[in-house]
């Protein structure tokens, strides 16, 4: 069973950092893009950033300059840096791959920023 865990949420002030980590595990043959999506109380999920197995990365308008995205292809492994954080940036982050050509999701970790 290929599964994602997200580690490395928490509660922050704002102008603070934390890095969120991402492991993928079980059967894994493939693991082509890997990003970050957020969902905030009452919004879409939306992408947050993503990077694919070469190491080219997108990044939304809102986090560009404040987030790094970067991946460990020998651990099967993404990472999210951000810095700088805003109240706005408060959600619950997701990790998704594409592993084994099928879209998988992690469970979730909530990022609280505090004003």
């Amino acid at each position: 069973q290929v599964q994602l865990v997200e580690s490395g949420g928490g509660l922050v002030q704002a102008g603070g950092s934390l890095r969120l980590s991402c492991a993928a595990s079980g059967r894994i043959f493939s693991i082509n893009i890997m990003g970050w999506y957020r969902q905030a109380p009452g919004k879409q999920r939306e992408l947050v950033a993503h990077i694919t197995s070469s190491g080219s990365t997108n990044y939304a308008d809102s986090v560009k300059g404040r987030f790094t995205i970067s991946r460990d292809n020998a651990k099967n492994t993404v990472y999210l840096q951000m810095n700088s954080l805003k109240p706005e940036d408060t959600a619950v982050y997701y990790c998704n791959a594409i592993i084994n050509q099928y879209s998988r999701w992690g469970q979730g970790t909530q990022v609280t920023v505090s004003s």
